[in-house]
This record gives structure tokens, sequence and C-alpha cells, in this order.
């Protein structure tokens, strides 16, 4: 293991050719050999820099539309040789092959095809396999050899060879196992979308991977460390939002941002603005109105308390109006598909607020992977993508909900979805009155959503507590009787929850007996 290790000789074959022809002409000015392949030669050649093609070292040509150029021992040997090995530096001068000390490739652009929604035949041949092939070659043999699998280590490489005159062994480790991680990645990638190709729901092997986004000062609490990293995937969210302002966002942040964001793509802009405010995973309020500022100041009403320190999300574009009721209050976070000149200027008065906009709302219907890790392995499931519709709800009560009870019972459903169990929703009017969440018992779930009511009530200068000639919601069937009458008792007037119960027909002779209309979905949204 030689260190520093010299550098001679540089295959160079990338896809994004971003910074190339200023690294290349640097290597060059050192004093480096230049080997490339098709593009990338073509590139290097225009640009005035001396470089051979593979195909002159390997004695073949580039064939079968390129998929063969760089798989032959002439390429290999030079990568893989071991520089104080005797029997391989004979190999090597018996065959002619000359040492590789640096690689530099990056592959195919598999994952952003898969992201465009290209064809079938379209995505296989833009999976690379000479370039994962040479990166885990040079790789491995990083005693000797460098590898470079992105742009951004270009510079880091130069500095390096103006630091040692070569390459040290601790920068050429770092670098191979970036390449690995590179390499691990892509086959993930390639994996998995062949895997939703192939209908195969549970495959054998299943392998997950990022791209280091962010480090962070520390996780949920200060004695964990932490990292974001993007999965590739272009769903319109805190992962691919734009942030206008505002110090870098936190663990906590990130994931309450996408919990807000998600649960407010559930309203269509078409249908009219909606607003969510989540706090710790939890919404504290979520309200419909005709205008967004409407919208805002309704969710805001059901739990004035909470919402300090929360999160908040939009479905519309984020107007002045809506930003200066905002701004009233200390807010972290504020997430919405765009936000105009004049609220932004609003927000840019409040240094600690970060503003983030995504440029559309995410699909809640759109299949997706979600996975948990456990001691010793990892839990994975579809998304809950699950809907009901107006259609898909039977009515299992003497009395039927009146048009507006089933406009608000199929709202407070879908804020239940989001929230976490045992959750119970109030809603009237197309705002959330009360939420319990998180609760051990769904009784005492319906217990605190019916406190949070009353306190909205005295907060608002209300007459009475909201929860009068509401709505409730339970993310799964009462189990009892008890959990349905609780609500009842703070003055709801209609319920929608899945059924299933082995006790059903106590559940719905109760209902029946307090006067309530109740509805069935057929569908549970427990979310642990």
């Amino acid at each position: 293991m030689t260190n520093p290790a010299p550098l001679n000789r540089a295959l160079l074959s990338v896809s994004d050719k971003t910074g190339l022809i200023e690294f290349a002409s640097d290597l060059a000015a050192r004093g480096v050999d230049l080997l490339s392949t098709g593009g990338t030669a073509k590139a290097l050649r225009e640009a005035g820099l001396p470089v051979r093609d593979v195909s002159e070292v390997t004695g073949f040509p580039e064939m079968m539309d390129g998929r063969v150029k760089t798989l032959h021992p002439m390429i290999h040997g030079g990568l893989l040789a071991l520089r104080d090995n005797k029997d391989h530096q004979t190999a090597m001068q018996e065959h002619g092959i000359g040492a590789i000390d640096l690689l530099v490739v990056n592959l195919y652009p598999f994952e952003e095809t898969v992201a465009k929604g290209a064809d079938y035949d379209t995505c296989i041949e833009n999976i690379d396999i000479g370039g994962p092939a040479m990166i885990r070659a040079a790789a491995k043999n990083h005693g000797a050899v460098t590898v470079l699998t992105s742009p951004a280590q270009y510079a880091g490489l130069l500095e390096e060879l103006d630091a040692e005159k070569g390459t040290s062994f601790p920068f050429r480790q770092r670098m191979a196992q970036a390449a690995y991680a590179r390499t691990a990645a892509y086959d993930a990638a390639v994996s998995s979308w062949m895997a939703g190709a192939a209908g195969i729901e549970t495959p054998p092997h299943r392998a997950f991977a990022g791209t280091l986004a962010q480090e962070m000062r520390y996780g949920e609490n200060p004695h964990q460390k932490a990292a974001f990293y993007h999965d590739g995937s272009a769903r319109p969210g805190v992962a691919t939002a734009a942030q206008h302002q505002g110090k870098a966002l936190s663990y906590n942040n990130i994931n309450d941002t996408d919990a807000a964001f998600e649960l407010v793509s559930e309203f269509a802009p078409a249908d009219g603005p909606a607003v969510a405010i989540i706090k710790h995973a939890n919404p504290s309020g979520v309200a419909r109105g005709a205008t967004l500022v409407e919208a805002y100041r309704a969710a805001f009403d059901c739990d004035r308390t909470s919402a300090f320190g929360g999160i908040v999300a939009l479905n519309q574009k984020l107007d002045a109006a809506t930003a200066e009721e905002i701004v009233q209050i200390f807010t972290e976070v504020v997430i919405a598909p765009d936000a105009d000149e004049d609220a932004k200027a609003i927000f840019a008065a409040k240094k600690n607020l970060r503003l983030l906009t995504t440029g559309g709302l995410p699909n809640p219907r759109a299949p997706m992977v979600a996975y948990k890790q456990v001691a010793g392995g990892l839990l994975v499931q579809d998304k809950d993508t699950g809907f009901v519709a107006a259609d898909d709800l039977k009515v299992v009560t003497k009395r039927t909900p009146s048009d507006q009870e089933m406009t608000d019972l199929r709202f407070s459903w879908t804020v239940a979805k989001h929230t976490k169990s045992n959750a119970i929703i109030y809603a009237k009017g197309g705002a959330t009155v009360g939420i319990g969440a998180g609760q051990m018992s769904r009784v005492d779930s319906s217990t605190i959503a019916a406190l949070k009511a009353a306190r909205m009530g005295t907060e608002c200068g209300m007459a009475d507590t909201p929860a009068k000639g509401s709505v409730v919601a339970s993310d799964a069937f009462f189990p009892f009787a008890d959990g349905l009458l609780a609500a009842a008792e703070a003055g709801a007037t209609a319920v929608i929850q899945p059924g299933g119960s082995m006790r059903d027909d106590e559940v719905i002779a109760a209902a029946d007996d307090a006067g309530l209309a109740m509805v069935f979905t057929g569908m549970r949204h427990f979310r642990h």
C-alpha cells in the first residue's frame, strides 16, 4: 500500500459531464494520461485535450450499442492489479496491461429515467453494467486506485493532489466507501423498480437507498446524531421543496412538515382552500374555507395553544392575507405549493420562520412503500392510500346523516387517517373542533377531544362547546359503546367509523338510542 499513491493514468467515462472539461484539463496539466469512452472521449477531444480511446487499449471496438466497451482484462487488470504483488506485476508485463490510477465514472441516469415515467425498454437500456463493474473493481483496489463517482468530488481530488502530490490512503478509502454506497443505491433503485414492474410485492431481498441531503445538528433529541437523505423520487414535499428563508430544518421539522403536507394534499386545490397545522406529527387543527385565510383561522381556532411553534401546510398558493395571519404567532415552518411575492416579503421579517414551496401537491393515492426499522429487521408495507368515497359509506343507524353531516363526516375521516391512533376527530362546518390522538384507550381519546373542543369554545368566546352539533370520526371501530356514548355526551350528532367489531350491534343500538346517525367505512386507518 503506497501512500501517497501516484496518479499517472486516468480513465474517465461519465454520463453527467458537469465540470468534466475543467477537471480533465487540470489532470492533463499535471501530466496525467487520459483514457476515455464514447461521448466522454468526444467531449474531451472537442475541448482540445489529449485523450486515448479505451477501444485502442482493448483492441476491440465499442459494440452492441455501447453495451460492451470496458468489460475487458486490459481495463479491469489495470484497475485490479496489486502494485506490490510480483505475480500481478508479471501478468501486467506479459499482457501489456497498463495500470489505471484514477477511475472517474458516474452511471447511466437510471433513477432519472424512471422518475420521468419512461417505458420499460428505455429503463432497461439505462441500467449501467460496465460502470458499476469498474467502480467496484477500483474501489476494491483502493490501496492504490482512486475512484470518483460524482462531479462533487472533483475539487476534493485536486486539493488532495496539491497537498499530497498524489492521493493518501484515507482519501482513497473515503472515495471507495462512497463508490460502494453509490453502486448499492443504484442496484437498490434497479431492483425496486423491477420488482414493481414485475408485480413482485414481497421480493426475497429488499434494498433501500438514499443520497445525503443534509447533516443535522442532532435528531429527535440532542444526544442523537441524524442526517436527511433523499430517495430520488420526484414526489412533491419536504425533500423536493425550495426553502426561501430561515435556518436549516431539523429532524423534527422535517418529520412534522412531511406529516402536514401529506395531510393537506388530501384536499384538492380545485375543491377549495385547505390548511393543516401540525404539532408533533399530529394535527392540532385542519380546516377548509372560502379563502385560504379563512381556512387558516378555522384551523388555528381548533387548538390555539398547540398551534404555537407548529407547522402550517396549505393546499394553495400562499397569499399576503394568510401570511399576515400566520405571523401573528411563532410558527416553525410553512409549506405550500407556491407563495406570492407579498407573502414572501411578510415572512422575510421573521428570520426564524422557514418557508418551503414545492411546486405542487403529492398525489395522496399514488402507491408508495413505507418502512420502519425494528430490532433485527425492517417492517415494510404499502403507504396508506386508502380512500372512501361517499358511495362507499354504509348507513347503519335508523337516522341517515344530513348532507352537511355527510360532508363533515368525510372531512373528519380524512383527518383521522393522518392522526396517531387511537384517533378521535370532532368536526363541524369543514373544520376540526376537537382532536384526541395517540391514546391507549379510544375512550380517553374521545374525552381529550371533547375537552379540547370545550377549550376552543372558551378561547373563541363561544356560548357553548363547538362539539355540540359536530360529527365525530374514529380511525378504528368502537369495541364497546362507551367511546361512542362519550361523543354523544359531548354533543356529536353523527359518527363515522370502520365497523367490524364483535359488538357492532351493541354500538349501533347505542347510537340509535342516542339519536345519532352513523356510517361504516369498511376501512380503518391505524397510524402508529
